[in-house]
């Protein structure tokens, strides 16, 4: 019986959200690659940071920092050369902070234009000021 070169079942192509704003693209090389020839998922892990803090940004204005990381759940794994689409939207804000849901899609490089739900992850942020400490989101 040949072996599978992935470890999980594909699931059927999904619809991307429309209902969150995309705020990243990337690509993963093989430097990236676990022992298991798989994007590792610290390095997933390190893009949802990066694209979970886009829209807190908007309201921040100024630094900010990962505080939680509430829920962060791999559904599928992810390949080298797969187009990873990072899409995010607003859940909650509060007098310092933001949380944020994150959900990322795959395209795999040999079929483009079918998604596939990788990873979704919910993340909070708090805005600091200079010496690092929960400031006030200013009110829009």
């Amino acid at each position: 019986m040949p072996v599978s070169t992935h470890p999980h079942p594909l699931a059927p192509s999904v619809a991307l959200p429309t209902d969150q704003e995309l705020v990243l693209k990337v690509i993963p090389m093989p430097a990236d690659c676990n022992a298991n020839g798989d994007i590792f998922g610290g390095w997933v892990m390190a893009q949802v940071d990066l694209a979970g803090a886009v829209l807190p940004a908007r309201y921040v204005q100024g630094r900010m920092a990962t505080v939680a990381v509430n829920e962060f759940i791999f559904k599928q794994p992810v390949k080298v050369g797969d187009i990873l689409s990072f899409f995010s939207k607003v859940s909650r804000i509060g007098n310092t902070s933001i949380t944020v849901s994150v959900e990322v899609y795959a395209e795999r490089f040999s079929s483009q234009g079918q998604y596939l739900k990788v990873t979704q992850a919910n993340l909070t942020y708090v805005a600091i000021d200079e010496q690092g400490k929960p400031r006030p989101i200013p009110k829009k």
